[in-house]
């Protein structure tokens, strides 16, 4: 059954780094400037960030299964309709449309292992489980970008689509709800009332303001300026380009299970946690004032590997809230990193044409950027209040609530 919701996961991870490769031919046939591009690949993002508050309701209230089977149609059809898009704001519509169905495909795996494998095993299950996931990134680098060079960026939609055809279709023949004992689900009112109390434990800015810069440095890097970085500012072609982008997500598998597997524990997983959002900080900065094509593609094969570091961020969440309460914390979380890239692709495109206007390199003011984002995330995360321990945190939750 995990492996079935890894096929939704997959395909979402699919989604939200195609812009990379697509990047090149949409801006030359909808004359794309870098801030519209930003809005293009922001849009996926700022829709599924934004519905993970309802997702993690509809898991809680009516279960993961019918929740994950109703949402991901809606990924087919935005799709379909990217494919057809004659104007701008037709694709923005096709990547909001994405985003919604996409939108509990990630939640719904790690609910799934938080409500069925044992809390130590929390860590190293969804470390490999995003590892999985990340198979979905492969799809966007040297396929797609051969789709593409062959055939049109149409054909790369049509090619999701039917991809997250079959994947909806595994999910409802695999997946079935297993008895598990829980409280009795509270109602969507009660659900989102709860949230409140989330927000008003002083540990919960900290974790958001670090969930909202990390995963979003990557895949600002993996999803939408690696194209361009490599295709403007070195001269790639399009497939080599895809090419690298293929090496990173193959690199990119072995993270996540690697930090699931060696998880320090509560007692220094924090500072892990800071010290690799700082190395990956450094990285953009080295590729922001060492413009070279050897320098770059080394960082970003880096980033790739160092990128799996994420998966501590979902296991010092999880342990900072109450079983119980799973689905609604981890929906939070996910809700922040992925706004998280939302706004950093949007404001890294208004960064670039301000940039552009004023004659300075866009590329660099990107990666700066980007850099600054995740040492202000590392400092928020570091100075702001920590979780109490496990029992604690458990009993204040429930006390608030």
């Amino acid at each position: 059954m995990l492996l079935a919701l890894c096929s939704a996961f997959a395909l979402s991870q699919s989604f939200r780094t195609v812009a990379a490769i697509l990047a090149p031919p949409l801006q030359a046939q909808f004359h794309l400037s870098a801030q519209q591009l930003g809005l293009f690949a922001g849009a996926f993002h700022f829709a599924f960030g934004a519905l993970q508050f309802f997702m993690g309701m509809g898991i809680d209230v009516h279960g993961l299964r019918r929740t994950v089977l109703v949402a991901f149609p809606l990924a087919i059809a935005g799709a379909v309709l990217s494919a057809m898009a004659q104007s701008f704001p037709v694709l923005v519509m096709g990547q909001v449309l994405i985003g919604i169905g996409c939108a509990p495909a990630f939640l719904v795996c790690t609910v799934f292992i938080a409500r069925h494998f044992p809390p130590e095993q929390f860590a190293s299950v969804s470390g490999l489980t995003m590892g999985l996931g990340s198979v979905g990134m492969l799809l966007t680098g040297t396929p797609l970008a051969w789709l593409v060079d062959t055939t049109s960026w149409r054909a790369g939609f049509v090619a999701l689509a039917l991809c997250s055809l079959a994947a909806w279709l595994l999910m409802a023949w695999k997946v079935r709800e297993p008895a598990i004992t829980l409280a009795p689900a509270p109602s969507m009112w009660a659900a989102l009332k709860s949230y409140g109390a989330l927000f008003a434990l002083p540990h919960t800015l900290g974790i958001l303001a670090l969930a909202s810069v990390t995963y979003a440095a990557f895949i600002s890097l993996r999803g939408l300026w690696l194209g361009p970085l490599l295709v403007e500012r070195h001269g790639f072609s399009l497939v080599e380009s895809g090419n690298i982008a293929l090496v990173v997500s193959i690199v990119g598998l072995v993270g996540p299970p690697l930090f699931g597997r060696y998880d320090p524990g509560p007692a220094s997983r924090r500072r892990w946690i800071v010290a690799f959002t700082l190395c990956v900080a450094a990285g953009f900065l080295l590729m922001a004032l060492a413009p070279t094509a050897t320098i770059d593609v080394a960082v970003m094969l880096v980033v790739g590997v160092l990128s799996g570091y994420i998966v501590l961020q979902y296991a010092d969440t999880k342990a900072a809230y109450p079983a119980e309460m799973a689905g609604r914390a981890l929906a939070l979380f996910t809700m922040a990193m992925f706004l998280g890239v939302a706004v950093m692709q949007w404001l890294t495109g208004a960064v670039a044409s301000l940039a552009k206007a004023h004659g300075l390199d866009p590329f660099v003011a990107v990666l700066l950027t980007i850099a600054g984002l995740l040492g202000a995330g590392a400092a928020a995360f570091a100075w702001l209040p920590r979780p109490p321990r496990a029992a604690d945190g458990a009993s204040t939750f429930r006390s608030r609530a």
